[in-house]
């Protein structure tokens, strides 16, 4: 027999369970929308993607699909990942996903050393794309018209200051 305070902590909880969502990841690039890698993905035995990045950042996530991790590099957007997937998913057609990655990086004013008065370039240095921008020799901030959401600088700051927002890959509105 439950006790009162179960009782009681019943009526906290939805009547009906939701299904959780499924995180985000952030995907490589040249690819066309979430359902794709949803619905091939997992299917793929070679997954010879992740054998063709020389930068070694894709890897096979819990639900069979591919996706980046920024720990030591980051994507060059060097095409081998699409040339060598047989279900297109990722795809050099995909010109719409071929310059960027889906997500949204962010620097932190608070943990970021630079906006503290010390003078560091660590993650300005590796920027492929120059979207790392200085207010002088301090204060840099990331210039979202030029980031390509590479992953370069997440490795690289000494204080771990670097974060980013992953968001959904959008699907191409056909005509």
């Amino acid at each position: 027999m439950a006790n009162r305070r179960d009782f009681f902590k019943s009526f906290s909880k939805p009547l009906r369970q939701t299904r959780e969502e499924t995180p985000l990841l952030v995907r490589p690039p040249y690819g066309k929308d979430e359902s794709l890698f949803q619905s091939e993905c997992p299917a793929c035995e070679n997954k010879a993607c992740v054998a063709s990045c020389d930068e070694k950042i894709i890897f096979i996530a819990d639900d069979g699909t591919p996706t980046l991790t920024f720990r030591e590099n980051g994507c060059t957007f060097c095409d081998a990942c699409a040339e060598v997937c047989e279900s297109n998913v990722l795809s050099l057609e995909h010109e719409e996903s071929a310059d960027y990655l889906n997500a949204v990086f962010r620097i932190s004013l608070e943990a970021c050393v630079a906006h503290h008065g010390v003078i560091c370039y660590a993650c300005k240095e590796p920027c492929i794309d120059d979207a790392i921008l200085f207010n002088g020799m301090f204060n840099p901030v990331i210039d979202d018209e030029r980031c390509t959401a590479c992953g370069f600088c997440l490795s690289r700051c000494p204080t771990q200051a670097i974060s980013f927002e992953v968001f959904p890959l959008l699907e191409r509105v056909e005509n």
